[in-house]
């Protein structure tokens, strides 16, 4: 029986998009001998259609050598043009691959950025395969569910296998896991490719499949290292006609250029980049009233708007069937620079480009979004090309100067991870910390280092830089080090041949990571001063200072506690059980004195298991802060019983605090009531 869970919106979505004109011959189901593996049944004759359409698709000639690369490595890079059917085909290759190995690993799962795409790749592969949507292929998007415990191949987007990652950390339901689009570099998606890192160590049967555009390809490679990498091109090469100079509306020129190629009738549909959402609203209400002015004879015009980060029900218009069979009907698609995976229509023949886009970038100073308008990146100027690629006769009409494009545009646009509001990600990574998942390699930090990557043949040279700030304390004391040498240089950079910029330079030290110091303690700073609590002069250096910032440090950092296990510098973390060395960058390498305890900021597998930003603790301080919780639930090992005899050790002194702590429980209540507190909080 089949499984109908979609809405009629998405059935408008479907037609509103499908290439046809409405004049297919309809297939005739035969007696068809061979069966789909899928479902057992026997193949339809769309079915046998269909592969030829994709027999000619530019992915297809590759996949051969994907299924030899699937078979043999655990992660697998498909770089392709726009347009070329790697979102549709390698999919359903993964599919094969998990059919043969009989699911034992699991299914399929591939995410998508924008929800309209996973909708519509549910249903354009299911027609494809021969099966039902929500029974061997369906689709999972936020508020909306089209799977079962049958469903063979899933698409959904990404911040939804975001969220099953919370549930189920090593996603253990898949066999082999897709990620689409992962040149958009959303905050979900790149969250994903760090932690899956992790995942496929603890599970070597897991394949990962990684769908982008050529432009990522570089980052990639030297992200993962060697590992197989497929790369398809599209056969065609579009016309690209540039305008004399930049327009002064953008919106209105693009429009006025929509009805000049529909009045020279020559066919084929067309899609229009604009700068933001707003901007397709108001261009699909303008076209549908001028559509009562122009010319029958033109044919109609179809306004079809997608919108990136909404999804939008798709109006479907009322027409005489007759009528429409008789005129050539012409759809014009509206969105933005970010909207290229929702085009999934054929026949494209014209694409019109603003050049420019209005985005929402997070501003951390004021702690809310701005939009700013700036002109789109080179990468995405060339992935609009791409949406003719399979069209010999199409032209891309760029509404800018071609000057414009090399004096104006960046190569790429920033990852999201670097201008969003990152707090639902910081609760989610949190969340995961929990399950020993909370140490994310991510492509791109989200929080620049103050430490510069050195220039090749100067590495000596800027660790020796670095080393001028240690602190036999730790790292933690390191960086203070460092942002008070940041504060007197700015303080006096008036009089001296460097600026802070010069200086940090110097120093191969990141200003702006620096500079985002100063601002954040100077807002803690306000904070406290406004709630009326009390700040007293920082004492760095003493021991008492000392104390009290490694009491600071392990109140919020208690989970992430490691022991040299040989003397050696190898430490073995209290929670993950996995054993990691130090960073070069830590004030405790290559020196004489290895710290038994340590504290560390942050763990990465990528960079040899090395744990980055380490100080020194006692067992003694870490027993009187953890949490009793914590401490009971971790796994039995030397370490524990280490820490064991340390509970031991102060039990009796407890036991003699507590007995005084009830004896003079109405003294102290007193002395409360009648003298103000004096502890005050020490701001480093």
């Amino acid at each position: 029986m089949e499984v109908s869970t979609f809405s009629p919106e998405i059935h408008c979505f479907s037609e509103l998009l499908d290439g046809s004109d409405g004049d297919e011959e309809i297939l005739v189901c035969g007696e068809d001998l061979e069966l789909n593996p899928f479902d057992g049944l026997p193949y339809s004759s769309r079915y046998y259609k269909l592969m030829k359409e994709r027999e000619e698709l530019p992915v297809w000639k590759e996949k051969h050598t994907f299924m030899e690369s699937l078979l043999h490595n655990q992660i697998v890079i498909v770089s392709g043009d726009a347009k070329t059917g790697k979102s549709s085909q390698v999919p359903q290759w993964c599919a094969e691959y998990c059919l043969s190995m009989h699911y034992q690993h699991g299914v399929v799962v591939c995410t998508q950025v924008h929800k309209q795409t996973a909708v519509w790749l549910a249903l354009h592969v299911a027609d494809e395969m021969d099966v039902n949507v929500g029974h061997e292929v369906g689709y999972f998007t936020p508020f909306e569910s089209c799977c079962t415990t049958e469903t063979i191949l899933r698409y959904c987007t990404d911040d939804m296998l975001q969220r099953e990652m919370m549930s189920t950390p090593l996603l253990t339901y898949y066999g082999v896991i897709i990620l689409d689009d992962v040149h958009e570099r959303t905050i979900a998606t790149d969250a994903l490719l760090g932690l899956l890192k992790n995942v496929l160590i603890l599970r070597p049967e897991l394949r990962l499949v990684i769908l982008t555009a050529p432009h990522m390809s570089g980052t990639l490679l030297n992200y993962y290292g060697s590992i197989p990498f497929i790369r398809v091109e599209n056969k065609h090469h579009a016309e690209v006609v540039y305008s004399c100079s930049i327009q002064n509306n953008h919106f209105l020129s693009a429009l006025r250029l929509l009805f000049e190629i529909h009045h020279t009738k020559e066919k084929g549909n067309i899609v229009i980049f604009l700068a933001c959402e707003q901007d397709i609203e108001n261009a699909y209400q303008m076209i549908r009233q001028e559509q009562s002015n122009l010319n029958p004879d033109l044919g109609e015009l179809i306004p079809v708007p997608l919108y990136p980060t909404k999804r939008e029900l798709i109006p479907k218009a009322n027409q005489d069937k007759q009528k429409c069979c008789k005129k050539y009907r012409r759809k014009v698609l509206l969105t933005t620079s970010s909207g290229e995976s929702l085009i999934w229509i054929k026949n494209v023949t014209f694409v019109i480009d603003v050049g420019v886009e209005r985005r929402k970038v997070y501003n951390p100073r004021i702690r809310a979004d701005s939009v700013i308008t700036q002109p789109i990146s080179k990468s995405q100027a060339e992935m609009h090309k791409q949406i003719l690629g399979v069209s010999s006769s199409g032209k891309l009409f760029c509404l800018y100067p071609e000057e414009f494009t090399y004096k104006e545009m960046k190569e790429h646009l920033p990852a999201k991870i670097q201008e969003s509001n990152l707090t639902s990600m910081v609760l989610f990574l949190k969340r995961m910390d929990i399950a020993g998942f909370g140490h994310c390699d991510f492509l791109t930090r989200p929080a620049p280092n103050c430490f510069l990557h050195s220039p090749p043949g100067t590495e000596e040279i800027a660790l020796t830089c670095w080393r001028k700030f240690s602190h036999p304390a730790g790292d933690h004391f390191t960086l203070i080090n460092i942002f008070n040498a940041f504060k007197e240089a700015t303080a006096n950079s008036a009089n001296q041949y460097y600026s802070n910029e010069k200086w940090c330079r110097h120093y191969f030290l990141s200003c702006s990571a620096l500079k985002m110091a100063e601002i954040i303690r100077a807002e803690l700073v306000e904070i406290m001063k406004r709630i009326e609590l009390p700040v007293s002069e920082p004492h760095f250096g003493s021991k008492e200072n000392t104390l009290n910032i490694k009491k600071a440090l392990l109140s919020g950092y208690f989970m992430h506690i490691a022991r040299d296990v040989d003397g050696s510098g190898n430490y073995l973390m209290l929670t993950h059980r996995q054993v990691a060395q130090l960073h070069p960058f830590s004030s405790y390498y290559n020196t004489r004195r290895i710290p038994e305890w340590v504290l560390f900021h942050e763990f990465n597998i990528a960079e040899d298991n090395s744990i980055r930003v380490v100080t020194e603790i006692s067992p003694d301080l870490f027993m009187e802060l953890v949490p009793q919780y914590y401490f009971s639930n971790l796994p039995p090992s030397e370490n524990k019983d280490i820490l064991q005899e340390v509970i031991n050790h102060l039990s009796p002194v407890s036991s003699m605090k507590e007995k005084q702590k009830t004896s003079n429980d109405n003294k102290e209540k007193d002395k409360l009531a009648q003298t103000p507190t004096e502890q005050r909080c020490i701001v480093q």
